[in-house]
């Protein structure tokens, strides 16, 4: 069952890192490179500016080497390195391996592509393998779409940018902080949105909108079943930073007010596996997160995939087993 199994051991996040590459496209810029303007943007999208021109391994670094430095742990005490990325640098090796070498860690690494669900999909993983037996796990979601989109297309043009979000995920005794999750795909829907290698992002941005919602709701109502609340516990919602007409019609069907939802993509565009850790850790230094907090996170993806997780969030992993 996508359940915390009893007597499994748990995990929590103990260090968290972001990345964005300097350069910033705004609406105003893309008003001079074809037909559109700020407020058509950001009445349809929620996004005034995106970063571009980013390299996965750099950002990956950037954020990982941040979210390791803030938990404190030894690198030698790294166990996995999972990298949720659909835009890796090359098409072999893993961009993990890259990533790992530069961050001085000797570990097992491997890249996860599940688009913009990459990160949730990660979270998962790594208490897997910490139920298994690993201590520590680098998890971390970055994409750099500034390089696979089709700068004279407006549809998609206007949405994507490139960006990292990094997590220190360590073991713990007992439960941890996962409660309840739920991976999904709908293979049927691949047609919607995807790249051919070499080739830039091809959207039907209607089917998507339509679909994305739907299946949105429906991972999160899972995972909320699985871990045996309600709408009513959730303090925060941590959803993929697609477009804020898709989060705003899933909060309203999750029975949830806007204002409970952490939103970044205003600053960010779509930065498909940053997206849900970028918004997890601006809600975390601003403090929107305290101790004893139910957080939900989800989102969905090209695929087309979705993935959704109930933690109670727990600061460090020693307060968690006082």
């Amino acid at each position: 069952m996508p359940a915390t199994r009893e007597g499994a051991r748990g995990a929590v996040i103990t260090g968290w890192g972001s990345a964005l590459p300097e350069k910033v496209v705004t609406n105003h810029d893309l008003e001079k490179m074809f037909d559109t303007n700020h407020d058509w943007i950001v009445d349809r999208s929620g996004i005034h500016q995106r970063h571009v021109d980013g390299l996965t391994s750099a950002l990956s670094i950037e954020s990982g080497r941040e979210a390791l430095e803030m938990s404190g742990v030894d690198l030698a005490d790294i166990d996995a390195l999972v990298l949720a990325t659909t835009t890796p640098d090359r098409a072999v090796p893993a961009t993990a391996s890259t990533v790992q070498e530069a961050l001085g860690l000797r570990c097992g690494a491997f890249d996860l592509n599940a688009a913009c669900s990459g990160w949730v999909y990660g979270l998962v993983t790594a208490h897997g393998l910490i139920a298994m037996g690993a201590e520590k796990v680098l998890l971390i979601g970055t994409d750099t779409l500034s390089s696979i989109t089709d700068w004279t297309d407006r549809g998609t043009a206007i949405l994507f940018g490139d960006g990292s979000g990094a997590s220190v995920i360590e073991a713990v005794d007992g439960p941890g902080q996962l409660l309840g999750w739920d991976l999904d795909s709908d293979g049927s829907a691949e047609k919607y949105l995807y790249a051919e290698r070499g080739g830039n992002l091809i959207m039907e941005g209607r089917e998507v909108f339509r679909r994305a919602v739907r299946i949105m709701v429906d991972s999160a109502t899972k995972s909320m079943k699985h871990a045996g609340v309600t709408s009513d516990d959730i303090a925060l919602v941590v959803p993929h930073q697609a477009n804020i007409r898709i989060i705003s019609a899933s909060m309203d069907r999750l029975g949830l007010p806007m204002d409970r939802a952490s939103i970044v993509l205003d600053r960010t565009g779509n930065t498909s596996s940053a997206s849900v850790p970028l918004a997890l850790n601006d809600a975390l230094d601003k403090g929107r997160i305290n101790d004893g907090d139910l957080v939900l996170f989800v989102g969905f993806g090209a695929g087309m995939s979705a993935a959704s997780a109930i933690v109670r969030w727990t600061t460090t992993a020693q307060e968690h087993t006082k």
